[in-house]
């Protein structure tokens, strides 16, 4: 089939299985993205994160990943509603980062990708490729900014002009052409708000991360007692962080979200009657975050969080 044909095909599809944003780009090496990259693990940013160096071939270069590949296809879906927003104004914490809680996304956007993988390889004739959901060594920031579905913002952060950052990312990487998209203009400017509202500082430098210093890697990535200095810097966030995002302006605009399955369960906005979220049972954690993203935190890593974030709010560090 002509490559823009089945590019208009895709696109079309995709908007009505509820994405909310498909670009194309031209399988191949990240070599920008590789030095940065390279650098930023040389440095030991990326803490305990190990797995970060494993397969570093692959994950700069989509074509040894997915042998005979010519095309990735980015796929984005917002998760912003207002409920969320509406919450964090009444609720003293501790926090759960906005995207974690609705359904699990990983269950979600590999649903409609499958579809939509298989839609494409039926009007193309026959492709054969895989899809992505945050599961493989992929550089899917990076791939979305070349299929000209958004910037990268200095907190590290894909951004939309109709979606801010509040979107999740997903990709097809197929052995078929398309007509490829070109990287849209950086509209950040001199903001530094995101940078600026970071308590642990850790955006070191605009576009880069110190992990060990992140809220978001302190409560979800660290499967460890975690240090006593960093104790206060978490405020009351038990899972994840949204600090830099909240303060975004892009994200006080963006368009909100669709996809119902994101949409905020009113069990983990608050933990149940007459208990605190430090102390709720292993049975208890794994009822109320049946399907969610936090499951994959443990019950001993989320208790953790939780009590540290009960105290800073108790002693008004949170």
């Amino acid at each position: 089939m002509d490559p823009l044909v089945i590019t208009h095909k895709v696109r079309q599809k995709a908007r009505e299985l509820g994405f909310d944003g498909c670009g194309f780009s031209r399988a191949g090496k990240l070599d920008k993205e590789a030095r940065r990259l390279e650098q930023w693990l040389n440095e030991g940013r990326h803490g305990t994160m190990d797995w970060m160096e494993n397969n570093f071939d692959k994950r700069i270069d989509p074509t040894r990943l997915v042998p005979g590949s010519k095309s990735v296809v980015s796929l984005l879906a917002s998760y912003r509603f207002e409920k969320n927003e509406l919450d964090d104004k009444i609720n003293p914490g501790p926090k759960i980062a906005k995207y974690a809680r609705g359904r699990d996304y990983h269950k979600t956007f590999k649903s409609r990708l499958k579809k939509l993988f298989r839609y494409t390889k039926e009007q193309s004739g026959g492709l054969e490729g895989r899809i992505f959901v945050d599961s493989a060594p992929v550089m899917d920031k990076a791939w979305a900014e070349k299929s000209g579905l958004g910037w990268m913002g200095k907190n590290g952060n894909m951004l939309n002009k109709d979606l801010g950052s509040w979107f999740l990312i997903g990709e097809m990487i197929v052995d078929i052409p398309f007509v490829y998209d070109a990287p849209v203009a950086e509209h950040c400017g001199s903001c530094t708000r995101c940078i600026d509202a970071c308590p642990t500082n850790a955006i070191y430098e605009p576009y880069r991360i110190d992990s060990e210093r992140c809220i978001s890697y302190l409560t979800i990535e660290l499967k460890d007692k975690i240090p006593e200095s960093k104790k206060a810097g978490l405020g009351e966030w038990a899972f994840g962080c949204d600090i830099c995002q909240d303060v975004c302006p892009w994200n006080r605009k963006a368009d909100y979200s669709s996809v119902e399955d994101f949409t905020p369960r009113e069990q983990v906005l608050r933990p149940p009657e007459s208990k605190n979220w430090s102390e709720i049972t292993p049975d208890e954690f794994d009822i109320v975050f049946e399907g969610t993203p936090i499951r994959r935190a443990k019950h001993k890593w989320f208790t953790r969080n939780a009590k540290i974030a009960e105290q800073n709010i108790i002693s008004g560090s949170g």
